[in-house]
Parts: structure tokens; C-alpha cells; sequence
């Protein structure tokens, strides 16, 4: 006859063993924070449905390390001091293994200390290059940074024998930065900096700063550098007061089609640097990243009926990192995890190819770049 203690040790460890299998089927947990609303919700809004979609799709294939994604999600409203709060929570409430997230550079720049101090993986998706430059322990992002795009820019400038520019910024996190970096990469381009002008991202007329832009002595061109509605209000200014004459430069902060539609008939000319993902159709076969591209344009457009993003190619991109990197970690171990993404080689995503490295936590080169402008309301490689 089994011994009462006997019964009770057997289901006692039955228990514990069914335990145990819950515990390892535990979903493993992507937290984001992302401006769905608000300013930058043309940015967010793509972020958010790309993630949705794919972390769909990889739970459908069988998961990762034999267990489910779950996105836990908040909208912090393009308001930074609500990133920041959303931070807090997916850290001590939900208790995520890895956050995507940081739509814009401000929101970025709340949500960092805080993944700091709790040692959690976070791929950011903003532009600044102050958000891996100095290196971040815990902080990486998928973005081509401000610098890499003024530099881009530059260097298409320079090919054009266009010296004296003028430049108009942004007075938010992106902007500010990009104009920073900017004035400290100009002069190795050969670029002279005669007109600096500045707006604020809830602007709705820019035509006096534009005004003082068209009658600096010299210019041969304007370079801007926001992102949000901004630079399509300057862009609509800059063909009302009549300077297509003058070229116009726009950094990678407009990347997506958003940006022609806001800005109307006066987009026509207009050039900035951008990842493969706007001009897919026009790459080469032989180009690493044609058949990525060209997948996601056409998974998105299946899924939602609109054209995809630059901005949700960042977000594909740092799902993927994440998901690569903890399969080589082997774990969902925070430690194992950011130590895998800071030995990310070779791997091709929307935006690049990624080698990151403990002193790169972006990990991509000015080749990630391609020019492009604005042709009959569309999006073509500028030669």
C-alpha cells in the first residue's frame, strides 16, 4: 500500500514538473514604445503595424527557441515624459526581455537611463547619433544616424559644386542634433554654412525663416533637417515663395511617401538620402538587400493596403536583431542577449547591412545610404 507521504511527494512533483514546462513555454516578451499619436505618428504608426505583423508571422512559424513572442505595447503620444513612464513600466511590471522602441530622438534619449539601470537590450529607433555616440551599454539602433546623413548630403553637394548652403533646422531632439552635426561636418565636404535658421516642430508657417534663407548672400542651396509635418510646411513654403529654383535638401527624417503627399506639387526636386527600402523595385538583382526589400514592401502592402516605410523598415530591423540575437544567445539571458547584438556581423536588414561592434552600436556605413529626389510625385535613384 502507497504511503500517504509517498502520494503527496508524487503529486507534489507532478506539480512542480508541470510547473517547470509552463516556465519554459513562458512567451518571451518584446516591449515597445512608440509614438502612435501625436506629431510623430507617421513615423510610429508603421513602426507599430510592422511589429505586429512579423512577430504574427515568426509565432506562426514555430516561434523562437521554441516559444512564443508576445509585444507588450504603449503609445507614449510623441511626449517623451510619457516614454519615459512606459519605460518604467515594461521594466518593473512587465518584465519584458528586450524593448524596440523610441519613435523619436527625445523620447530615445527618456527611455535610455532607464534600460541602463535595469541592464535591459534596447534597439532604439530614432535618428540622433548622440543616442549611440558615446557607446550605451545597453543601447543600440537600427536608424542611419543625423551625422551619416549630413555627410551623405554633403557629399552629394560637393559632386554638384554646391559650396554655400543654408541650412534650417528643427528646434526638437532630432533637429538640434542633425544641425549640430551638420555645422561639424561641412567643412570637410567643402561646404560653407552662410545662413542658419531655425523652426519649431508645431510650426505651421515657416515663410519668414525661408525668406532670410533666399536672400543670404551666396546660397546655392537649402538643407533641412527635421522630421514630422515640419519639413513638408517648409517644403509647401519653399514653392510658395517661389526658390525651386534653389535646390532643396532633405534629410532621412522625410523618408517615406507620407512626405510627398503633405508636401504637394512643391516635393517635385526635392533630394535626400534614404535606405534601400523607398526604391526597392529600382535595385539591382545583385544588391544584399533587394530581396528584403522587396519582401516587406509586398508583405505590407498584402497586409494593410498602403505602402510600407522607411520607419517600419527600422522597426522589421530591430524585431529581427533581436530575435537573431537571442537565438545566438540561446536564451532570453539579458547579458547573452546585448553580448550577441554587440557581435551582430553581416546581418542584411531594410536599412543596411548591420556589423556591430563594443564601440559601434548602430553598425552600418555611409553605403547604407542611397540618394534619391522627387520625380513626377515619386520616389527615383538620383544619379
Amino acid at each position: 500500500m502507497v504511503s500517504k507521504f509517498w502520494k503527496q511527494t508524487v503529486i507534489a512533483a507532478a506539480l512542480f514538473a508541470v510547473a517547470g514546462a509552463t516556465c519554459a513555454a513562458e512567451n518571451i516578451k518584446i516591449g515597445s514604445v512608440l509614438s502612435v499619436s501625436g506629431s510623430a505618428a507617421f513615423l510610429g504608426d508603421p513602426e507599430l503595424k510592422t511589429l505586429q505583423m512579423y512577430i504574427e508571422k515568426i509565432n506562426a512559424a514555430g516561434g523562437v527557441l521554441g516559444r512564443q513572442l508576445e509585444l507588450v505595447h504603449y503609445d507614449d503620444g510623441s511626449d517623451a515624459a510619457k516614454a519615459n513612464g512606459f519605460t518604467k513600466r515594461l521594466i518593473e511590471s512587465d518584465k519584458v526581455d528586450v524593448l524596440i522602441g523610441g519613435t523619436t530622438t527625445g523620447a530615445t534619449m527618456a527611455m535610455a537611463p532607464l534600460v541602463d539601470k535595469a541592464g535591459l537590450p534596447f534597439i532604439s529607433l530614432a535618428g540622433a547619433v548622440v543616442i549611440v555616440d558615446p557607446v550605451k551599454k545597453w543601447v543600440f539602433k537600427t536608424p542611419h544616424t543625423d551625422r551619416m546623413a549630413a555627410e551623405k548630403v554633403f557629399e552629394d553637394m560637393k559632386k554638384r559644386g554646391i559650396g554655400k548652403v543654408g541650412l534650417l533646422s528643427e528646434t526638437s531632439g532630432f533637429g538640434a542634433s542633425g544641425r549640430k552635426e551638420s555645422q561639424a561636418v561641412a567643412a570637410k565636404y567643402g561646404i560653407t554654412l552662410v545662413a542658419d535658421e531655425t523652426y519649431g516642430p508645431k510650426d505651421t508657417d515657416i515663410t519668414a525663416q525661408l525668406t532670410r534663407l533666399k536672400g543670404a548672400a551666396g546660397i546655392q542651396a537649402v538643407f533641412v533637417f527635421g522630421l514630422g509635418q515640419g519639413p513638408a510646411v517648409v517644403t509647401k513654403n519653399y514653392g510658395q515663395l517661389g526658390m525651386g529654383a534653389l535646390p532643396l535638401y532633405q534629410s532621412h527624417g522625410v523618408a517615406s511617401d507620407e512626405y510627398i503627399k503633405l508636401s504637394g506639387k512643391s516635393a517635385e526636386g526635392v533630394r535626400l538620402p534614404t535606405p534601400a527600402l523607398l526604391i526597392g523595385a529600382m535595385l539591382p538583382a545583385a544588391d544584399a538587400q533587394k530581396a528584403i526589400v522587396t519582401d516587406y514592401d509586398k508583405q505590407y502592402k498584402d497586409r494593410y493596403k498602403i505602402d510600407p516605410s522607411t520607419f517600419g523598415g527600422y522597426a522589421l530591423d530591430a524585431l529581427y536583431l533581436s530575435v537573431d540575437a537571442i537565438k545566438r544567445a540561446g536564451s532570453t539571458d539579458k547579458e547573452k542577449v546585448r553580448n550577441a547584438l554587440e557581435q551582430t556581423k553581416g546581418f542584411v536588414g531594410t536599412t543596411g547591412v548591420f556589423n556591430m561592434s563594443p564601440t559601434n552600436h548602430m553598425g552600418l556605413d555611409l553605403s547604407a545610404f542611397r540618394m534619391v529626389e522627387v520625380k513626377n510625385g515619386e520616389w527615383v535613384m538620383l544619379k
